[in-house]
């Protein structure tokens, strides 16, 4: 995908000055707002990555580095020199992941009386996430992170099985993760209906391949995405086959909130049927699209709007370390009148209505209303991008798994890249939490106490560390 560049000396088409010296009258007495301010400000040069820094969380192996004897003396006058101090350096080791088995002993005790085989008593075996099944709960979690996490096509899942030494069919695998998914969906019914109760919602959608058995072919079927609210820290998939109406509205029941989404016309039916209380919220970033994409044939009236879109977005960077309460001040004293001299603008214009920008122009004009609302309330976003990444695995996972097998596999699909983009996006491991909780669920555990927030605040040391760094340069450079 290409960016969106424009040059940046058509943005001089206003005061560059202007935007942060207003906000900064408004910030005199905020060191952290000075501070947001400053950095968006002056841009650092960009540096080569260096070397990383090993995670203190990593296990450490010494390995001890010994002179031989007869060369501990002074090359100067030959004594013995004493030892001081150790030189340490590290290094990055692979230890391979190996399969092992696990064999249980169920202790058996029988009366010396010799009584029938009815009063002899067996240690119970714990639960296990698939009763009499092969795999224990670090096997199935590994199945679902290679498949669902990084990607892996069936046949590459039991490639390496193989390497390991065990003789398994990707048929098997499947039986596996579907299992999984049925034990696991009370946990993604928990983190839905958590979402359901947020605020705010965004929500997107992708096309996957679909097999369908009755044209001997496969058809297009969608993954739709719904975000929770600060408060509601989850990722939800959908699986529907197809892309009708009914999909997203049954998803969404009685949500009652805002609804970040593109302009796709199901959700109109959507926002008018609630009468109200479910209230459109629509995105800059699909807005500036059109407008770049109009820059090669009306360059000066296309440019005039993105740098408009800019200034938007200048107010949102020197904001984003701010709280709502902030963020919904500045909007509102900076870019509220920005927006006004824009709409003027748009309406003295004439557009071709099928040009490309005519086409733009119809877009803004028609989604106004939506473009403003994120102006009433500070934890609004400008734009839906965290729901389009949410697309991301989606997208890279169907290059390499190609198609869904049934309506069926989809939905348990859905359930499972539900758990790993929750985990994800709360900074947890997901292979240490999916272990602990195939071992808890079965044992009876509360999903509530398992959703991956509760979970990290008593397993700490299963923070992921890159994911954090990730989402913090994500963060940085989001509206950029």
């Amino acid at each position: 995908k290409t960016r969106e560049r424009i040059d940046p000396r058509q943005l001089l088409l206003f005061d560059a000055g202007e935007l942060e010296a207003l906000i900064r009258e408004q910030t005199e007495d905020s060191p952290e707002a000075e501070e947001s301010l400053s950095a968006g400000k002056k841009r650092k040069k960009k540096r080569g990555h260096g070397r990383g820094v090993i995670p203190d969380n990593l296990p450490r192996e010494e390995i001890l580095h010994e002179l031989p004897e007869d060369q501990r003396q002074c090359p100067v006058d030959g004594k013995p020199m004493p030892f001081i101090r150790w030189e340490t350096s590290e290094q990055l080791e692979y230890v391979p992941s190996q399969l092992k088995v696990l064999v249980h002993k169920r202790a058996v005790y029988a009366c010396p009386d010799k009584h029938d085989e009815a009063t002899l008593l067996t240690a119970p075996k714990p639960p296990q996430p698939i009763e009499k099944g092969l795999a224990g709960p670090g096997l199935l979690a590994a199945m679902v992170v290679g498949k669902f996490g990084d990607h892996l096509p069936g046949y590459r899942l039991e490639d390496i099985l193989a390497r390991h030494g065990s003789d398994i069919h990707r048929s098997t695998v499947y039986d596996w993760l579907s299992c999984v998914a049925d034990l696991l969906t009370p946990l993604y019914d928990v983190m839905k209906q958590r979402v359901l109760s947020s605020r705010i919602i965004h929500t997107d959608d992708t096309k996957v391949k679909l097999i369908d058995h009755g044209i001997r072919g496969t058809r297009t079927a969608r993954f739709w995405a719904y975000l929770g609210d600060r408060r509601n820290p989850y990722e939800v998939y959908d699986f529907t086959t197809t892309r009708e109406r009914a999909g997203p509205e049954q998803f969404l029941g009685d949500f009652q909130g805002y609804l970040q989404a593109d302009a796709y016309s199901c959700y109109d039916g959507i926002y008018l049927n609630s009468t109200g209380t479910i209230i459109e919220v629509a995105c800059w970033a699909h807005t500036r699209r059109y407008w770049h994409k109009s820059r090669e044939t009306d360059s000066t009236r296309a440019h005039h709007v993105l740098a408009v879109i800019s200034r938007l977005y200048e107010i949102e960077r020197a904001c984003k370390d701010q709280d709502a309460e902030f963020r919904l001040a500045q909007r509102q004293e900076h870019a509220a009148p920005l927006l006004v001299e824009l709409k003027t603008w748009l309406d003295e214009q004439h557009f071709l209505p099928k040009s490309i920008i005519g086409q733009a122009a119809t877009y803004t004009r028609n989604q106004w209303t939506a473009l403003n609302c994120y102006l009433e309330d500070g934890e609004l976003s400008i734009d839906n991008n965290a729901a389009e990444r949410t697309m991301k695995p989606v997208a890279i996972g169907r290059k390499n798994w190609l198609f869904v097998g049934s309506p069926e596999a989809g939905a348990r699909a859905a359930v499972l890249m539900s758990l790993i983009a929750s985990c994800k996006a709360n900074e947890v491991e997901p292979w240490a939490w999916l272990n602990d909780v195939l071992t808890q669920i079965p044992a009876g555990a509360s999903p509530e106490s398992l959703l991956p927030d509760h979970w990290l605040q008593s397993h700490p040391r299963h923070r992921w560390e890159i994911a954090r760094r990730r989402r913090r340069e994500r963060l940085r450079k989001r509206y950029l």
